[in-house]
């Protein structure tokens, strides 16, 4: 009829378990569009969100000790937003306690590991290829989310468990690569610091999954649960290419003697505590040409 919409038949506000809404429409006036502008302007953001370690941030490794150490391994996480979109992605169909504390203690082990290891044996990988297969990770598990590897490659996804220990490992590589470009001097209390970031690490981590698991939590509740798992898990992909598409801008365009300055940078390679890592400038001159 002339000036009327066209409803579905059943009531707008779905029934809790029934599948009578499109994934993609908003159940209210109030919905989701909102919800996904603020999901764009956060990704038309990420650019400006450093996260690269500020100068400010190496001088504090530098004069600073074990607290110091700390407060710059929780801020890496909470400002680290390549690692809270994965860790909102792992979240977010996880309900009961006791999952959160298995997955994100198999992740917490593996991205230790590598921290740790990466650190000490001064494992280099290019900042922009480490950042970009972490953005993977984030395309990775919102894929699955969505149960994408059954609904549209038709097999079983791997198991879980292991795909977050991996994914750990990847992570924890990063986090060494950002501690190798603070930490400019050979030091004798390096063991402790390297354990008092990683620490810090994960107080920041604990901070950060209690916001988004009481988020979650209270949306559970809610009618308009499933459409925004849809949008939201669609956002995470969108969010992963875009940063996914930076680091491999920045690769590309940034040129192949700067990126290879930083691991050429040893302070004396006869000693595996020596050669840890770069000077402050040239971290920075390698990853701000």
């Amino acid at each position: 009829m002339s000036g009327m919409r066209c409803l579905p038949a059943r009531a707008p506000a779905a029934v809790p378990g029934a599948d009578n809404t499109h994934p993609w429409r908003p159940v209210s006036a109030a919905g989701w569009p909102p919800a996904i502008s603020g999901l764009a302007a956060l990704l038309l953001a990420l650019p400006t969100w450093a996260h690269d370690p500020t100068d400010a941030a190496k001088q504090r490794m530098l004069d600073g000790g074990y607290l110091d150490f700390i407060w710059l391994g929780a801020e890496h996480m909470l400002t680290g937003y390549d690692h809270l979109l994965f860790l909102l992605g792992v979240l977010f169909f996880l309900a009961r306690p006791l999952d959160i504390v298995k997955f994100i203690t198999v992740f917490t082990v593996g991205h230790t590991l590598t921290l740790l290891f990466g650190t000490f044996a001064a494992i280099q990988v290019n900042t922009y290829v480490i950042d970009a297969i972490i953005a993977l990770t984030v395309i990775y598990k919102a894929f699955e989310n969505l149960d994408g590897f059954k609904r549209w490659l038709g097999i079983s996804p791997p198991p879980l468990l292991l795909m977050v220990f991996v994914f750990g490992l990847i992570h924890g590589l990063g986090l060494s690569m950002r501690l190798q470009q603070m930490t400019l001097v050979a030091d004798s209390e390096l063991a402790g610091k390297i354990l008092t970031f990683n620490l810090g690490v994960e107080f920041g981590q604990i901070a950060a999954l209690l916001v988004m698991g009481g988020v979650l939590s209270l949306w559970r509740g809610l009618a308009g649960w499933k459409p925004f798992t849809t949008a939201i898990n669609g956002a995470l992909i969108v969010a992963g290419a875009v940063l996914f598409a930076l680091q491999v801008d920045g690769y590309v365009t940034t040129p192949t003697q700067i990126r290879s300055a930083a691991i050429a940078t040893r302070l004396d390679s006869s000693s595996p505590t020596h050669s840890i890592l770069l000077s402050a400038k040239g971290a920075s001159h390698a990853l701000h040409p």
